[in-house]
């Protein structure tokens, strides 16, 4: 999930990708709420004040996700980047601030060629700018494009990486808010695009008790629930929406069958909201689903990317077994 431009100045661990093409959120949001279970896409919890309330979230003791992942990069960043000589690419797949590809680039110091993935210009033009003056020797080459859908190479850029080894980074777990199947296509999507011979780094959360996933997703302080909630109150702000937010409550549970951490917000008693001229009725204790978040085993995430194509390689995880890394290579042919 991941929205608005200058909000992408923060590191966003559960993004997703852009707002669809060709339909915008007010289409969006009345068609999720036009559906016999209700649903409000993620997509959309990332305007300013989300990206605000996501940032100090990623800061909460129970929120382990980024603590943890930019550990496993600090401390096996140069593992995972072996073999990047002066001729290697390095892909990032939204790719926001580029905080975290940062840690990978100290420890590449002959990589020559950087081309992060985003759809928010601004966020691209920011990174190139602090990167050029960080890595003078580093060639940053933005794609503004939405990475859920097939890749076009600016021409320039498609010239110079003739002959180049490619390698992708796809940080922060975002993979597991793709249901297994979609999943599944855009990791065939990256095997094409890096090519044969070509590796994917990728951060995975991984399954754990129950009891550890909800408190990520539910902290003590309110502050998930306000960044929940702000998705109704985008709705009040850009289309005239006419939510009482007070009539409506967080939930995350965790799905052990399915694998995956659901969030909602619960209707606190019968009423009605009003958007677009359209009436929209809730009962007592109707959901609005609002976002998936998988998690995966080791072998899991190991079986579903040999299923989009990719050999499992190496996997980098923290003491507790609470997040990995993993190294995925493309075959020759």
């Amino acid at each position: 999930m991941t929205q608005g431009c200058e909000p992408m100045t923060n590191e966003i661990d559960r993004a997703r990708p852009a707002e669809p093409r060709g339909r915008g959120f007010a289409a969006d949001v009345l068609d999720g709420l036009s559906r016999p279970e209700k649903r409000l896409s993620c997509l959309y919890f990332y305007d300013a004040v989300g990206c605000d309330l996501f940032d100090e979230i990623t800061r909460l003791p129970d929120y382990y996700p980024t603590r943890v992942e930019t550990d496993i990069l600090a401390s096996h960043g140069e593992e995972m980047l072996d073999g990047a000589s002066e001729e290697a690419a390095l892909f990032e797949f939204g790719s926001g601030s580029s905080r975290k590809t940062e840690i990978l680039l100290e420890r590449a110091p002959l990589l020559s060629l950087y081309a992060p993935i985003d759809v928010c210009a601004s966020a691209l033009d920011n990174a190139r700018a602090r990167l050029a003056a960080r890595f003078p020797h580093l060639r940053v080459s933005p794609i503004a494009a939405d990475f859920s859908r097939p890749v076009a190479l600016p021409r320039d850029l498609a010239e110079d990486l003739a002959g180049r080894r490619r390698i992708g980074f796809f940080p922060g777990s975002t993979i597991g808010n793709f249901a297994p199947e979609e999943a599944r296509g855009l990791l065939l999507a990256m095997r094409l695009l890096l090519g044969p011979g070509g590796r994917l780094i990728v951060g995975v959360d991984l399954k754990k008790e129950p009891s550890r996933l909800i408190a990520a997703y539910n902290d003590a302080r309110g502050v998930t629930a306000a960044f929940n909630l702000n998705l109704l109150a985008r709705i009040n702000r850009e289309l005239g929406g006419g939510f009482d937010l007070s009539g409506f409550g967080h939930q995350a549970i965790y799905d052990e069958r399915a694998g995956r951490v659901e969030m909602r917000l619960v209707s606190r008693r019968r009423q009605t909201a009003t958007i677009a001229g359209r009436d929209f009725a809730f009962s007592r204790g109707e959901a609005i689903h609002t976002e998936d978040c998988y998690k995966y085993a080791v072998d899991e995430f190991r079986a579903a990317a040999s299923g989009a194509g990719w050999l499992p390689g190496r996997v980098w995880t923290d003491a507790e077994a609470l997040f990995s890394v993993h190294e995925l290579t493309a075959p020759l042919q």
